[in-house]
């Protein structure tokens, strides 16, 4: 350790791969300081070098030029003092738990008795909550067990400094949460120094001493530094009552994403929609009399489910998923469904698209009931499943073909552009699906879906696969077509941001099997949204409070009582109105 408690140093580093045309330069003069016993969160976007600068800092990669410093000595490789935890577990699949563990004690600890390194393994298999599995290979562990074993690996070395290269970011919603709050009480416990590089705020805030954000590559630098003031331990349902953490979390979200505005921008010539309908909106002669009675209730009750329930055979008798799935929505209304894995959310969904039977009841859209799939429901699914062989443009152009047979080839030419340019595509329409990044082929997927003009738009955890940076990038882009169409739309996630930012209401599922609506939250936050006016609002923390304690009081398959729901919702109702009090008086005066 240095004079001023510098544990690890970064020292104008920079690096690039390549050379000539195919050059990346990836960092440029990249400074950093970490304290002893000091938790870091550096935080980015895909790209941008987060995983060269953790591989910097643990001596597996050297820079081009400056230094990494461990003690103030120029680190010349990996060593023993830097542990990491990859996104990867790279566990060794023919070992159990204990003997993964076990090959890291017994080369690094090779002057400690082999009872004093048994002792090290069990602790830290104990650490990690996986003394029940301690003879079980990786194939019998799910992912989060798994990187439960990374973790208590590097643990198990007695590390100086933990590098953590976004350990979770592969990981369901709830299993991330999980290891957030251990990683929270490991921290506490071993008193380490940790460098967590992730894309996601809201870990970084519930864990960190200090966030530090990577600008947008190439040329990545690290930008300004955030100190988290937060008491600890942190609670992630009850910090969204805490000014700071209301201050602290819009003051980074916003230097995130004003440093991801200014990474591109947009130089195509603007395309005109032309006026031309959809084959399934051309409307159908029906009776006057039918007429003037169903015009009021297709209006309101545009899309109705009554008593939906999918039942599934398993060799112990019939299993049900879904049972007695009730909702109507009016038209131009934009609906999210929430709850953890299991609830039958995207059983709800790929019912309604006509991609999985319904094994009672029925769904009524416009009228009509359901009873396949059909081009007047449009889906964008998490994976956005293009033909890879073909452009974005020819992509698009599928569907819109078949959906506007009488429109002319240079009105169909306009609809696709129109919509690519509008997701932000308008210079890469014509790249093949193959060549296209993740976020940039869901940006096609939600250009085709909205270029046929639907009745319905359903759209399954779309932006799941993405990190989080990308993935408020692409709610902006959503956000911007549909206020432009108003189609009625239900958005699958497990994101309780994003749940809010999009939808009118918010379906929560209880817990499967025999899941069912357990509430239903209205969202009366102006539109159109951003995420940066979002933030702003006195509202928007209530509201995001209320997702969190019904998705705690569901977690572990827990069947939390009618009164405790109440109570959830009370809470929120109760701060949503002390917060409009001071409004109110202002526009009374």
């Amino acid at each position: 350790m240095t004079l001023d408690g510098t544990i690890l140093e970064l020292s104008d580093v920079s690096k690039s791969f390549g050379e000539g045309k195919s050059l990346n330069e990836v960092l440029s003069g990249a400074n950093l300081k970490v304290q002893e016993g000091e938790f870091i969160a550096i935080v980015g976007f895909s790209g941008s070098g987060k995983s060269t600068l953790i591989s910097l800092l643990a001596g597996l990669t050297a820079p081009d030029s400056g230094a990494v410093l461990f003690r103030n000595k120029e680190v010349s490789g990996p060593g023993p003092e830097r542990g990491v935890v990859f996104q990867s577990y790279s566990l060794m699949p023919w070992l159990s738990v204990r003997a993964n563990v076990a090959l890291a004690v017994d080369a690094v600890h090779t002057g400690k008795s082999k009872a004093e390194r048994a002792e090290i393994v069990r602790n830290y298999v104990e650490m990690v909550g996986l003394s029940h599995a301690t003879e079980r290979r990786p194939a019998e562990l799910s992912g989060g067990m798994r990187q439960r074993v990374a973790v208590a690996r590097a643990l198990a070395m007695q590390p100086e400094v933990l590098l953590l290269d976004e350990p979770l970011s592969a990981l369901d919603a709830l299993t991330r949460s999980k290891l957030q709050d251990e990683f929270a009480v490991i921290s506490s416990k071993e008193k380490k120094t940790i460098i967590l590089i992730t894309n996601d705020v809201d870990e970084a805030i519930l864990l960190a001493d200090r966030i530090i954000p990577l600008t947008p590559g190439p040329k990545a630098t690290l930008g300004s530094s955030f100190e988290v003031k937060l008491p600890r331990p942190r609670d992630r349902a009850e910090m969204n009552s805490n000014a700071e953490f209301i201050r602290l979390r819009g003051a980074v979200t916003e230097y995130l994403m004003d440093l991801g505005a200014g990474r591109s921008a947009e130089g195509a010539a603007a395309v005109t929609l032309p006026n031309v309908v959809p084959i399934t909106q051309k409307p159908a002669k029906l009776p006057d009399a039918y007429a003037r009675k169903a015009h009021s209730a297709i209006e309101k009750s545009y899309v109705e489910f009554f008593e939906v329930r999918k039942v599934y055979p398993t060799p112990k008798g019939p299993l049900t998923v879904v049972d007695g799935f009730n909702l109507k929505m009016n038209k131009g209304e934009f609906i999210s469904i929430i709850g953890h894995s299991g609830c039958g959310k995207s059983t709800v969904l790929s019912m309604m698209a006509g991609l999985n039977p319904i094994s009672s009841g029925g769904i009524i859209l416009d009228g009509r009931e359901i009873s396949g799939a059909g081009p007047d429901r449009a889906v964008v699914f998490q994976a956005p499943s293009l033909l890879p062989w073909l452009t974005a443009r020819e992509n698009v152009a599928l569907g819109v073909d078949r959906v506007y047979p009488d429109a002319t080839a240079a009105e169909r030419r306009d609809v696709v552009e129109y919509y690519l340019q509008r997701v932000g595509l308008g210079d890469a329409m014509h790249r093949l699906a193959a060549d296209l990044s993740n976020g940039m082929k869901q940006r096609v997927g939600i250009a085709r879906a909205f270029a046929l003009s639907p009745k319905l738009l359903l759209l399954d955890e779309p932006f799941g696969m993405l990190d989080s940076l990308t993935r408020w990038e692409l709610q902006e882009v959503l956000m911007d077509v549909w206020k432009r169409t108003q189609v009625t739309a239900i958005c699958v996630t497990h994101d309780v941001d994003e749940a809010i930012l999009l939808a009118d209401r918010v379906v929560m599922m209880s817990n499967g099997p025999n899941a069912r609506i357990g509430n239903i939250m209205e969202v009366n936050l102006p539109r159109p949204r951003s995420r940066k006016e979002l933030l702003s609002h006195p509202d928007y923390y209530a509201y995001r409070e209320e997702l969190l304690d019904f998705l705690e009081a569901y977690e572990g398959g827990a069947n939390p009582s009618p009164e405790h729901l109440e109570a959830i919702r009370a809470k929120r109702a109760a701060r949503t109105t002390l917060s409009a009090q001071p409004l109110k008086k202002q526009a009374a005066e």
